[in-house]
């Protein structure tokens, strides 16, 4: 995609900033599916302005409903978005702020100065907090939630919130089918074994060998949409795609291989996987219309973190900078869509700031469950997704932890309207960021603003302590 044609989508923005709030929809979905896509970068999508990728179910859905521009995951990597999700409260709150580790990953298998508590090598500043290993049962999940208005739940595909003990059965789910506390899957290829694990997905009976996970994981939303036609359900379809392995649908390769774009998303593996998720949805929403629910569907779809970049990586995040796991737009900016029939606008693209916390609150609001009783870090967007607006907030995010790549080093942020603050711990300095002036994040403008830099720490502190965020501790 040219940058001409990006700063064009910019311009086409309905901002709907300056629409008063409207009430709280009384109508409620009858139905409402989750769809959340791993790794899924920003910019990985037809109708976020990619060339490359060939998305038009997804691109569909965007033009039912509304796409927000400013849509984040809360976090920039994959836990604690998820815990996000599931919950409405900010991961630091739940004490997942990091990837949980796998069962096999803490068997001994650890990687150079890495274990469960931290990094502990000489060269490194400071010690990392304990990162919490499953989702805590005392923790309401969207499915429970949505029992209380008798809602039948069924999980698909990557859980990564605990292992046995643990699992979307443990948390309200009434089906699992895929999810564990795997980060990724070991194949995309039925039986989903690798050389090192060879039981596969434990949770996911081998079916048919040489089956893509991607259309298994339709094949099951699929089926459990027409077993439950007649009861009202919540279907989370949480796609191990497109993490890696970075492996092909072959039938689909060829016309990847000959198709090059501007920007740099050139790899036809990883546009192979994109299609596959953008085919479940396509298979979904003929399923819907075939058994006359389409207008009864709340119909969420979004990413955990943002796009692995190009430094030897599947896809490019451009104009947004870094990727997964890092503090820059690239790393927790994501496709946000929601398709309410009845109650979204068709085809709007919205510039309100929304994040992962957002989901659990909104869900409620939809079928009328009142959580004024319950600790939630979101804000329901339902006035948002009927024309209105949101009160004015901060958004928050915090990773007290070092990763494996050099830079990424212990940070917290903040954004306030336009500014955006990065907090890094090792070594101790903030960077300030106009983001509607420089999407890129390219200037550094903390020396020229240091009253906003001051006001903007105080706020971040004073949130952070607010949910009690485990912070890294100097040596």
């Amino acid at each position: 995609m040219s940058l001409s044609r990006f700063h064009i989508i910019l311009l086409a923005v309905i901002s709907i900033a300056s629409i008063p709030s409207t009430r709280v929809a009384s109508a409620e979905p009858r139905n409402i599916i989750v769809v959340l896509v791993d790794d899924l970068g920003w910019m990985d999508l037809g109708c976020q302005g990619s060339d490359f990728y060939q998305t038009p179910h997804i691109d569909q859905l965007a033009a039912r409903g509304i796409r927000f521009i400013n849509g984040y995951a809360a976090c920039a990597v994959c836990s604690p978005t998820r815990a996000a999700l599931m919950t409405g409260k900010d991961p630091a709150r739940l004490g997942i702020t990091d990837w949980i580790r796998a069962e096999f990953q803490l068997s001994g298998r650890q990687r150079p100065n890495c274990d469960i508590e931290g990094y502990h090598d000489a060269n490194l500043k400071v010690l990392t907090p304990v990162n919490n290993s499953f989702l805590p049962h005392n923790e309401v999940t969207i499915a429970e939630l949505l029992k209380q208005r008798g809602f039948v739940s069924c999980f698909i595909g990557k859980w990564h919130l605990g292992g046995e003990g643990y699992l979307p059965t443990d948390q309200g789910f009434d089906l699992n089918f895929g999810g564990w506390d795997y980060g990724q899957p070991p194949s995309y290829y039925d039986p989903y074994t690798n050389r090192r694990l060879q039981q596969g997905i434990p949770t996911l009976e081998p079916k048919e060998t040489g089956e893509y996970l991607t259309d298994r994981e339709a094949d099951e939303a699929v089926s459990f949409i027409k077993a439950n036609k007649d009861n009202r359900f919540l279907l989370y379809l949480s796609h191990y795609a497109v993490h890696t392995p970075i492996q092909p649908k072959l039938n689909i390769l060829e016309k990847y291989q000959v198709l090059k774009d501007e920007m740099g998303q050139d790899n036809a593996a990883y546009a192979t996987m994109v299609q596959s998720v953008d085919d479940s949805l396509g298979r979904i929403m003929a399923t819907l219309s075939e058994l006359g629910l389409s207008d009864d569907t709340l119909i969420v779809f979004t990413s955990d973190n943002g796009g692995l970049d190009r430094n030897g990586n599947p896809t490019e995040n451009a104009p947004l900078k870094s990727g997964k796991g890092f503090a820059p737009e690239g790393g927790i900016r994501v496709p946000w869509i929601v398709c309410w029939p009845g109650v979204t606008k068709a085809g709007v693209i919205s510039d309100e700031p929304v994040t992962s916390v957002d989901l659990f609150p909104t869900l409620a609001s939809a079928v009328g469950i009142n959580t004024a009783d319950m600790t939630l870090d979101g804000a329901d967007l339902t006035p948002v997704l009927k024309g209105g607006s949101l009160a004015k907030r901060s958004l928050y995010w915090h990773f007290p932890h070092y990763r494996h790549r050099a830079g990424n080093d212990p940070y917290s942020v903040i954004r306030k309207g336009d500014f955006k603050l990065v907090r890094f711990y090792d070594p101790q300095k903030s960077e300030l960021y106009h983001l509607d002036r420089d999407l890129a994040e390219a200037s550094d403008i903390a020396d020229k603003k240091p009253a906003k830099v001051r006001q903007m720490t105080r706020e971040l502190d004073k949130h952070l302590k607010e949910i009690g965020a485990k912070l890294p501790i100097e040596k």
